[in-house]
């Protein structure tokens, strides 16, 4: 038998190098034309790590997210049954010629996690689930299965007769049914209770149909609630409320559900509070718009759960126990302590459920996040932290050869935690992956195999490549980036003197260790120290409240593709009462949401048509050809301009149109010149909020913050998002607000705010209970000679002290 014919036989180098399989190694896409680019073409190698660089709104997710990772995932869907694709989203496929050797990608985003009021840190990862086996099996004394751990689980009894068929008759059987859940019956596992302040929800002095109701979208008219309490037939709606009878108090504010009818209608009467309770507290805090939360935030408080302590579980479920630790305490414990303690247990019987929660709890410490706990609610973890906690169940995959896709993955990260990432992120390319990385910061650019950058500018002035290749090439590149690289920025000579401070004594918010710290006024004071040390809990939970204080912090806008800048910042408000004006008719014929829409396309500018089994297919209206007013709207004109062109005005134009001549409109102009300032000059007016990336989503909230009436600003990273050529725009910004009278507190790892500060506040040591307590308060110049904590140490480096 000749070596060829031995089936043992092995290829040599050579022949395997030439297999046909192994001449896959690129991702090619070829004329993409998503949203802003412009018939973009790139090469992108397999199995290595590319990170794609450029401004904000260059076009890099809309490449990475909106092409490669959106296709792969259509791709994968289209695998699935045509009755299973029903119940799938279904993406039209992206405007590109050609996309050619995608695997399947993973999307790493930082979308928030589950807003549900029962979903936490343990829910997510999974790692409640094994901890809820480990103390059905091990836990003394044993009160049930896993489900008798679980607070999403209720407790269930039934009996009753059920009828057995056997042969030719049946027979009625006495049956008894019973489930064993851990769902605290208080608070129904959400761990707090409420209570509502009254005064809060009417103005007991009017009448119902005076307009007695204080609640966002209860108006006078509204049918189904303010009508139902009007004409029930229970009350007196002609009589101020504080005069009520006891009977009529207890039945406007507590009375069971009941079918009532109002004009020949059916509706169903319920008490206010039972109403309050069910149509606002059901839903998380964090997923409610802007106006309703903070309505929510005035109207009720909430308390830990009296009855479990807030652990959300039954006396049951926290009496059983494993080494004197029962679930509740496991959950409550710092991720880093509660993995030392599994490693503590030896118990044969559960010793594969015991290493893979080992191997979950240690990939939250080497992540960083170990100073979680399980217990956190997950609506209240920022963008960072959550996209590092979707990353844990990805770390020791088996997986190999799929595409990980990765939006900033050292958001939220500190000088010092950015390495962990950075070694992250090669341990999933040496595994045989290929890994895409959405990046601004040069610490993470630098370990590239590959670089795309794209720009030049932003919006229509970008969505072309600019540079491929190596980091020594984008060094001699000559591309913004590639100028901008090794920028850095130079210690203040001279810092402000304060005009004032806020006091903050014995703040013990989370793991703050009773803090008291004076945040000087009338300067930019930047608060450090690494990721979970308490930076946020000082600066967003401990400020006292009446400080004047305007908040900008990094939770999502909310907005359909109907939302856009102009909706958002409340800017075509006066200019619909403009044309209005101008025309002598009603403004509500300028919203492609109202009176005007296009009749055909109900003012979406887009026409959708479902295929059945296919995926759905959204073409450009016929009748408006995309601009979405009735022909009839668009006949009318301001300044020489119809609305649907105003719309397709970027900030700048606008600016200038509005700013002067026969278009001028001072409020509108005031908005223009703020959304420029932040730097969004290049955005249009009309462009859908679902197309604006994190970053540009942050500093359009700041504009919008910015009107606000308030003598602190308080933002959380608002460097999110923003190239390096942009942070220097950002700090001009800050200057201007400080100098503009204000004071500036800003939350920040990025070392070129800090040099840029009048003042820093350093956290830390550590994180969680190794943090929460002031390591340094004073001036950068002295933060870098005293190098005394981690954020000193790498400020040092930084400004090449």
């Amino acid at each position: 038998m000749t070596m060829a014919q031995r089936p043992d036989a092995r290829p040599d180098a050579g022949s395997a190098a030439s297999h046909a399989a192994d001449s896959h190694d690129m991702i090619r896409v070829h004329g993409a034309r998503v949203n802003n680019l412009k018939d973009v073409t790139v090469e992108i190698p397999k199995r290595r790590l590319t990170v794609f660089t450029g401004v904000s709104g260059s076009g890099k997710s809309s490449l990475v997210f909106g092409t490669i990772a959106a296709e792969s995932q259509r791709l994968i869907n289209e695998t699935y049954s045509a009755f299973v694709q029903g119940f799938m989203p279904t993406p039209a496929r992206p405007e590109v010629d050609v996309l050619d050797g995608l695997t399947t990608a993973i999307i790493v985003d930082q979308e928030r996690m589950g807003a549900d009021p029962r979903s936490t840190v343990g829910t997510a990862t999974d790692a409640n689930a094994m901890l809820r086996i480990l103390f059905s099996r091990l836990g003394e004394p044993n009160i049930g299965p896993p489900a008798a751990f679980a607070f999403n689980v209720p407790s269930v009894r039934a009996s009753g007769a059920i009828t057995v068929e056997r042969g030719d008759g049946s027979k009625a059987v006495k049956a008894t049914f019973s489930r064993t859940g851990g769902m605290c019956t208080r608070c129904e596992g959400r761990g707090s209770v409420s209570d509502i302040d009254l005064a809060q929800l009417y103005d007991d002095s009017k009448s119902i149909s005076e307009g007695a109701f204080t609640i966002p979208g209860w108006k006078s008219d509204s049918f189904w609630t303010v009508r139902t309490y009007a004409e029930s037939g229970l009350l007196d709606p002609d009589k101020p409320i504080r005069e009520f009878t006891e009977k009529e108090m207890r039945d406007f504010l507590y009375h069971e559900p009941i079918k009532v009818k109002v004009e020949g209608v059916n509706l169903t009467y319920e008490g206010l509070v039972p109403k309050i309770q069910k149509s606002f507290l059901s839903k998380d805090r964090e997923a409610m718009q802007p106006h309703i939360r903070a309505f929510v935030d005035r109207a009720v408080t909430f308390t830990a759960c009296p009855e479990c302590g807030g652990t959300r579980l039954t006396e049951a479920a926290r009496s059983s126990k494993i080494k004197g630790i029962s679930i509740a305490d496991a959950c409550a414990m710092q991720i880093s302590d509660l993995a030392e303690w599994v490693r503590g247990l030896d118990e044969p019987s559960v010793a594969p459920l015991l290493t893979a929660l080992q191997g979950t709890l240690d990939s939250f410490v080497q992540i960083g996040l170990g100073y979680l706990s399980l217990e956190r609610p997950a609506g209240t973890l920022s963008g960072g932290e959550a996209q590092r906690t979707k990353m844990i169940r990805h770390l020791g995959s088996s997986l190999t050869d799929v595409t990980y896709v990765f939006d900033e993955p050292t958001i939220g990260l500190h000088p010092h935690d950015i390495q962990r990432m950075n070694d992250l992120l090669l341990r999933l390319r040496d595994k045989g992956n290929t890994v895409l990385v959405v990046e601004h910061k040069p610490e993470t650019i630098v370990i590239a195999d590959h670089i795309v950058d794209l720009g030049p500018g932003a919006g229509t002035a970008g969505g072309t490549v600019c540079f491929e290749g190596t980091v020594e090439g984008l060094r001699a590149g000559g591309t913004v980036t590639g100028r901008h690289f090794d920028d850095r920025a130079r210690l203040k000579e001279t810092v402000r003197k304060p005009t004032g401070a806020l006091e903050i004594r014995g703040a013990n918010a989370h793991n703050l260790q009773d803090v008291d710290v004076d945040i000087p006024l009338g300067v930019l004071t930047v608060v450090t120290g690494v990721a979970g040390s308490g930076k946020s809990s000082l600066v967003h939970g401990s400020i006292p409240a009446g400080a004047g204080v305007v908040s900008v912090d990094q939770s999502a806008i909310k907005g359909s593709r109907r939302s856009n800048p102009a909706t958002y910042t409340g800017l075509l408000d006066p200019i619909r009462k403009a044309f209005a004006k101008a025309n002598g008719v009603k403004p509500a014929l300028f919203s492609a949401n109202s009176e005007g829409a296009c009749p055909e396309c109900k003012g979406a500018g887009v026409v959708y048509t479902d295929l059945g089994m296919m995926a759905g297919v959204a073409t450009v209206c016929d009748v408006c050809e995309g601009r979405r007013f009735a022909a009839a709207v668009l006949d009318y004109r301001f300044g020489g301009r119809d609305i649907s062109e105003v719309l397709g005005m970027s900030v700048t134009e606008a600016e200038e149109f509005f700013g002067a001549g026969d278009g001028r409109i001072p409020a509108a102009h005031k908005i223009l010149r703020r959304l420029a300032d932040v730097g969004l000059g290049y955005l249009t007016l009309g462009q859908p909020l679902t197309t604006l990336s994190g970053g540009e989503r942050q500093r359009l909230k700041l504009a919008v913050h910015m009107g606000e009436k308030g003598g602190v600003y308080v933002l959380d990273e608002p460097t999110s998002g923003l190239h390096l050529a942009d942070v220097e725009q950002l700090l001009g910004l800050l200057d201007r607000l400080v100098d503009a009278g204000k004071s500036v507190i800003v939350v920040e790892h990025h070392q070129a705010v800090m040099a840029h500060a009048d003042w820093i506040i350093d956290l830390g040591p550590g994180a969680g209970h190794d943090g929460g307590r002031v390591v340094f308060e004073g001036t950068p110049a002295d933060l870098v000679a005293a190098r005394s904590t981690l954020t000193g140490e790498h400020l040092a480096a930084y400004v090449g002290a």
